[in-house]
């Protein structure tokens, strides 16, 4: 090449080939002869540097750091000077690997597929000097890519095999591994489940709040006001993940899986497991049916025969438990009543709190309302605490999304780390890493679907517009507007202002909880109303 030089004057400059460093990686099985001055190493190592000397103006040139593996079986990939030449191959230190015969590297084809592969992605060669294999060359490149091809091929073979294993296993009621469920723990010896009597106390109540209270969301709140979590694990790195909040997608997953009365599902399909039930199937069926007529009525909730309009809304202050509504009839005449749901159960040494009449409390909740319509230093405190509330909500939900992402992340890494491990597998450790493979997935659809839900409350949040004028509009001629309403209508009007009612039986004290999306709402509704009249 012919540069023009600073005087002028032209300069030859001579091409520089770019410098191949070449790693040569040796092996013996045995340690025997390894003491002899020329020993097998020795050898291998010799016709290496003969042939990286032949490549010596393309630029080749042999590095001084050894990587010999003496007294070392070629079954394994756990050898220090391997393991050393892929750390060096990670930090860019080779350009080229070279090896006397290709099962010097490894005698297993897929760990020495796995190997390429790897070498592969770092843009580094591989040489066999007897064979001349050499992907450098075009057509060294074309065969490795024919080797990584059938490597795969046997991997998608093997994977199917497992997954008609794990099916079969399903089908005879067997656990088959991933994550286990809320109420169960996998058993010891594996392939099968164990109840976890703590989880499955809190499992049967959950299925008992969805009957008494048919909404999701209502549940789902309520279980995070108690204080309970999904199910916490430890990983294989021995980390423990802390289980989450409940929201309406994984309770409905709760409340659908048929493994809570005994048995496994496969698809479309369900059939009896080894593993005992923690709810009667007359119970979940109930919930089945709740469910299912919530679906088909656009998920309201189901039919309030007796007009309790505080339902879902009321709760025992002194054990923070929902309060359900408990009509009694004597003498013909009907009697409504609110009752702590633990002091029903478990009688008054749990909670003292007595029942309370639905008609005083009700009224109560109504009248509290209707002051706060008609006075502005009302609305301005009720605004105040209602922005506070919506502002520890966010910061909780954000958090939750952070915790979500981080989650998958890591389920992603180990998705990866298994895929490595199963490319290194054969035989029932390779089925056993699949099964592992396919749990991980499951688990990452699970996480993204949980993440997904977060994030879809995060921007409904943000896109949240409230003022302190919306409260005066919801409330704006209250009276005039709760005379006209159906008690379904009464119903709704009071979910969408209120969060919650909480009832201390000690002092007869109420607190209500205002929602500020619900508030929005209302006045969004009432605003046409007023322009019309």
């Amino acid at each position: 090449m012919v540069r023009a030089a600073r005087n002028g004057r032209a300069s030859a400059v001579a091409t520089a080939t770019a410098p191949v460093r070449c790693a040569i990686y040796t092996r013996k099985s045995t340690d025997e002869g390894l003491d002899k001055d020329f020993n097998s190493l020795d050898a291998q190592r010799d016709a290496a540097e003969n042939y990286i000397a032949a490549q010596r103006e393309e630029g080749w040139t042999a590095l001084a750091d050894r990587y010999d593996d003496g007294g070392f079986s070629g079954g394994s990939t756990n050898r220090p000077a391997l393991q050393r030449l892929l750390a060096d191959v990670e930090v860019r230190k080779i350009d080229c690997v070279v090896v006397y015969k290709y099962d010097r590297l490894s005698r297993s084809m897929l760990d020495f597929l796995q190997v390429l592969d790897f070498f592969k992605r770092r843009s580094v060669s591989f040489v066999s000097v007897s064979q001349r294999f050499d992907t450098s060359t075009p057509v060294g490149e074309m065969t490795l890519n024919i080797l990584l091809s059938f490597a795969q091929f046997e991997r998608q073979i093997i994977g199917e095999r497992t997954r008609d294993k794990m099916r079969a296993a399903r089908r005879r009621g067997r656990w088959t591994g991933g994550f286990p469920p809320v109420a169960y723990d996998p058993a010891p010896e594996g392939g099968r489940l164990v109840v976890n009597r703590d989880e499955a106390e809190q499992v049967k109540a959950i299925f008992e709040l969805y009957v008494e209270t048919p909404s999701l969301i209502a549940v789902a709140q309520e279980l995070n006001r108690r204080g309970w979590r999904r199910k916490s694990w430890v990983t294989k790195d021995g980390k423990q993940r802390q289980g989450k909040a409940w929201d309406r997608v994984t309770l409905r997953r709760l409340l659908s899986d048929p493994i809570y009365v005994g048995k496994q599902k496969l698809g479309d399909q369900t059939f009896k497991g080894e593993h005992p039930a923690v709810v009667t199937k007359a119970l979940f069926d109930q919930v089945q049916r709740a469910m299912a007529e919530n679906r088909s009525n656009g998920g309201g909730s189901s039919r309030n025969r007796h007009g309790a309009l505080l339902r879902g809304l009321l709760r025992c202050s002194a054990c923070d438990t929902a309060m359900v509504h408990a009509p009694s009839k004597n003498h013909g005449r009907l009697y409504r009543y609110y009752r702590c749901q633990n002091s029903m159960r478990k009688g008054a040494a749990v909670c003292p709190t007595k029942a309370i009449q639905a008609d005083r409390v009700e009224a109560f909740v109504v009248d509290r309302i209707r002051c706060i319509g008609a006075d502005p230093a009302l609305q301005r405190e009720t605004f105040e605490a209602a922005l506070a509330q919506v502002a520890a909500e966010r910061r909780g939900i954000k958090a939750e999304a952070k915790r979500g992402e981080r989650d998958l992340a890591a389920s992603r890494r180990d998705v990866e780390r298994l895929v490595g491990t199963l490319s290194r597998s054969t035989g029932a450790a390779a089925d056993a890493v699949h099964a592992e493979l396919v749990a991980a997935q499951d688990r990452i659809g699970t996480l993204g679907a949980r993440l997904a839900e977060v994030r879809e409350r995060e921007a409904a949040m943000a896109t949240q517009q409230v003022d302190e004028g919306d409260l005066a509009r919801a409330l704006a001629d209250f009276d005039g507007i709760w005379s006209v309403l159906l008690t379904p209508e009464r119903e709704r009007v009071l979910n969408l202002l209120i969060e919650r009612v909480t009832y201390d039986g000690r002092d007869g004290n109420l607190t209500i909880r205002f929602r500020l999306d619900g508030i929005a709402s209302l006045a969004a509704e009432v605003a046409p109303i007023e322009a019309t009249s």
